[in-house]
């Protein structure tokens, strides 16, 4: 039997099997959890931790292991008696694809059963437009990143998928992006691919991938603020994404904070993403350069994009500098009031525009000391994205695998 029909038996929705096969089933299914929350383990470690007798663990390992889904790792240190052996997950038994897409670009990556990330490609040129043209070629991008990766299609037990705008993780609809027919967007991408296919918001899988694989060290409350051309956030309560009752909390962005009369995105005015965004910044540059403003970004003949403007921060272009100053001072202040209500451990600048570093976030860590409640703030901290492009990539990987191995993120 392979290992990914193995996993499949052992993780599958369908009740089969008598009494003892489906104990049997739902041990192995302990067992391998057990694993891959604690690292590799001897016989004696899941003995004790799962409260199960040592000849019926070893007996489980022996048939995880025929069924290649687990390894002996050989024998570990002892300080006396016989030398035990360390079990763990076969890397290479299942994978799991991320796909981050991106206004302009797709990231996507593959990450083996031991959650190494061993393939990853980086902005693929992509345009997000809500059109069946678009949604076919990111179909087409996914395909054609599986038969670069040399393994059968088999081996892929899951494909997390990350869009922006309004998504339904649990029934798999995104109501901002590829809303054209009745089933939801997980099933056409399914039937194409042949592959179990998840839908996430992608600032909670950026959110996610960066809780469990970034910057967080023991933090289990965290606010994670997406900024690319929108803006938004993902928030984890007690180590756990938090969606809300219909999958759609953290639209930081529509926060109507501004008496402006500038229409978002969302077809509302005044939502904070209309002073505090990518899009918002590159209005701002475009009127500053027509007023007369010195700035690098003059040479550019072509479409400005977030890049750009990133890459003349960079530079040190003080155009770019005083405005990103004068955005991060408006973050903080709605920093502030997030502070206020969640209290978290962690603040975490991720997106695009985190690429701009300390320029953003120190004007932004001012504002939040200035307007936020001294004692809510003084246990928060305001770090940058450790995982950069990468985030959604690699929460979007964990995310389908935490569905196909039946945890919760």
């Amino acid at each position: 039997m392979s290992s990914t029909h193995s996993l499949m038996e052992v993780f599958g929705e369908e009740i089969t099997g008598s009494g003892v096969a489906l104990k049997n089933k739902s041990l192995k299914k302990d067992i391998i959890n057990q694993l891959d929350e604690d690292g590799d383990l001897t016989i004696a470690d899941l003995s004790r931790e799962l409260n199960i007798s040592t000849p019926k663990i070893t007996s489980l390992v022996n048939e995880l292991i025929d069924e290649g889904l687990l390894q002996d790792l050989g024998k570990i240190d002892s300080t006396g008696g016989r030398r035990a052996s360390i079990y763990g997950l076969v890397n290479d038994a299942c994978y799991f694809i991320g796909v981050d897409v991106k206004r302009y670009y797709i990231n996507i990556g593959l990450l083996d059963f031991k959650k190494h990330l061993v393939s990853v490609h980086e902005k693929i040129p992509y345009p997000l437009e809500n059109t069946q043209q678009s949604l076919t070629a990111l179909i087409d991008t996914i395909r054609n990143f599986i038969k670069e990766q040399g393994i059968t299609k088999d081996k892929i037990l899951g494909i997390g998928i990350n869009l922006s705008g309004r998504v339904n993780n649990i029934t798999g609809y995104s109501y901002s992006y590829f809303h054209f027919h009745e089933e939801p967007l997980v099933a056409t991408i399914e039937q194409e691919l042949g592959i179990k296919t998840f839908l996430e918001n992608d600032s909670n899988a950026m959110a996610y991938g960066e809780f469990a694989h970034g910057v967080v060290t023991n933090e289990k409350n965290v606010l994670f603020i997406n900024l690319d051309y929108g803006t938004g956030s993902g928030i984890i309560v007690d180590g756990k994404v938090y969606y809300g009752k219909s999958g759609f909390s953290g639209e930081f962005g529509h926060i109507p904070f501004y008496d402006n009369e500038i229409i978002c995105g969302c077809g509302k005015k005044g939502c904070l993403e209309t002073e505090v965004s990518g899009q918002a910044l590159l209005r701002k540059v475009k009127e500053k350069m027509e007023a007369g403003a010195a700035t690098i970004l003059t040479k550019n003949k072509g479409e400005l994009k977030l890049e750009d403007l990133i890459e003349a921060a960079k530079q040190e272009d003080v155009l770019m500098i005083e405005l990103l100053a004068e955005m991060g001072e408006k973050l903080g202040r709605a920093l502030a009031v997030l502070i206020n209500l969640f209290n978290p451990e962690l603040v975490i600048l991720g997106g695009t525009l985190a690429e701009t570093g300390d320029y953003l976030r120190l004007p932004a860590r001012s504002a939040l000391n200035k307007y936020s409640l001294s004692l809510v703030n003084n246990d928060t901290q305001v770090k940058l994205s450790k995982l950069g492009e990468k985030a959604g990539v690699m929460g979007g990987c964990l995310i389908a695998r935490n569905k196909v191995l039946g945890k919760m993120q």
